[in-house]
């Protein structure tokens, strides 16, 4: 088994292996993965160490490294809450909330970082204030696939949020609606409680963030806040309900 390390800021994981396919994810700088398969063309397929999920990927988009290394970085050390700015061997770089980092400057294949200030530890976070996280991604525009403020999707806002604050959720709605305890009533909600919403055929397809029982942060167009009640999620500009309720988890 290969492995390799994500030394950019965002490289973005595609469904299939080809410029022009839709990108279903994205890796952050500080990921690594297992490389499944080397196709003869110029793309490789890799699943992600933090939630095992699998896409394409250009090979010039990242470092190999050792099976040892994969080990060691797979175990989240470090974490942004931040966009930071960080020093590399290849120049300064500029990096979205929720990278990962190794507990000390990092050396690997003739790349090198510098740990910037302002760190979090992944397994004694201090932040629990998961409205304010959430809120931090406010207006960042929706992008399929995407899990930064600079484009985002809804599951990739529940799972960058709770990445910051210490904990591994998956990547998909459908995904994340598997974890944690199940809340009968939205009136026994919490902040920081997932709300899950399905389509006609009752599949989930949307999640996310309660702020209260009577209000919810999603990606929907661009990061929102909106009401929230038994039905669903009331867009006030529409005038409707947009998203039709189906569960709610507590996952912290």
């Amino acid at each position: 088994m290969n492995y390799g390390f994500c030394h950019l800021s965002i490289v973005p994981l595609r469904e299939q292996a080809s410029d022009s396919s839709q990108m279903t994810s994205q890796l952050l700088f500080g990921d690594v993965f297992e490389i499944l398969e080397k196709p003869a063309y110029n793309w490789i397929r890799i699943r992600n160490a933090f939630d095992a999920y699998e896409g394409y990927i250009d090979p010039k988009q990242q470092k190999p490294i050792e099976p040892e290394e994969y080990k060691r970085l797979s175990q989240l050390q470090l974490i942004n809450d931040r966009n930071t700015e960080i020093a590399t061997s290849e120049g300064i770089m500029q990096l979205p909330p929720a990278c990962s980092f190794d507990e000390e400057d990092l050396i690997i294949k003739g790349f090198s970082y510098s740990l910037p200030p302002q760190l979090l530890s992944f397994d004694n976070n201090p932040l629990h204030n998961v409205s304010q996280i959430a809120k931090d991604f406010l207006n960042s525009p929706y992008l399929w696939g995407g899990k930064t403020p600079y484009g985002i999707d809804c599951s990739g806002l529940t799972q960058s949020v709770f990445k910051i604050l210490g904990i591994k959720i998956k990547r998909d709605a459908s995904q994340q609606a598997t974890q944690g305890k199940t809340i009968n009533f939205l009136q026994e909600a919490e902040a920081g409680d997932l709300a899950f919403f399905d389509n006609e055929e009752g599949v989930i397809t949307h999640v996310g963030i309660l702020l209260s029982p009577s209000e919810i942060i999603h990606a929907s167009g661009k990061v929102r806040i909106d009401p929230i009640d038994h039905q669903g999620i009331y867009n006030e500009e529409l005038g409707k309900y947009t998203h039709k309720l189906r569960l709610i988890k507590k996952i912290l």
